[in-house]
């Protein structure tokens, strides 16, 4: 299960609106939005990273050790540091993906956009993502903020889910789809 499996909690999403308020004050929300990109790719690159922050056997000051070394060599801005050395020393640590996901949520909202969750089965390239970009602008009538994830199980295609809608164009959808009415045929 992935954080985006995970229906974003009220903690979350209170820890999400205190940083853009922060951010916001300090002019910096587009930096502190890059920077939280970072750390949700380290946690996505990291079971390690996953394992020690989702720990009760890891004392809270290592983990707040661990997370802000990560920040500070990632030369994240003093106020992302700052965060998540909050977050961890609250004993939040585990919870910093589903804190970004409602801060990048919470951050489209403000901006009159969506955020699209975008799983593939290869990395799709610069045009791809700015074609579906485009499309998902024409379909929804308005902007989206795009996240993607690369997902080999999919084989071939692509998943999109916006809020609750999700659109399948996967090719493990359309061969379980062609295995079911071959079976009933």
């Amino acid at each position: 299960m992935t954080a985006d499996d995970v229906i974003t909690g009220e903690a979350a999403a209170r820890y999400a609106e205190a940083l853009i308020e922060l951010a916001d004050n300090a002019k910096s929300l587009n930096r502190v939005e890059k920077d939280l990109a970072v750390i949700a790719q380290a946690f996505a690159d990291s079971d390690e990273l996953r394992r020690m922050s989702d720990s009760p056997v890891v004392a809270t000051d290592d983990k707040v050790s661990a997370l802000t070394a990560i920040a500070k060599s990632a030369k994240l801005s003093p106020l992302t540091q700052q965060f998540i050395g909050t977050v961890a020393a609250n004993r939040r640590a585990g919870e910093l993906p589903i804190i970004i996901k409602a801060f990048n949520e919470q951050v489209a909202r403000l901006r009159g956009t969506q955020v699209a969750r975008i799983s593939s089965a290869t990395k799709l390239t610069q045009a791809q993502l700015t074609k579906l970009k485009s499309t998902l602008k024409a379909e929804l009538g308005h902007a989206v903020d795009v996240e993607t994830h690369v997902d080999p199980d999919l084989l071939g295609g692509f998943v999109v889910k916006i809020g609750s809608r999700l659109f399948d164009a996967s090719l493990k959808t359309k061969l379980e789809d062609l295995r079911l009415a071959l079976k009933s045929a």
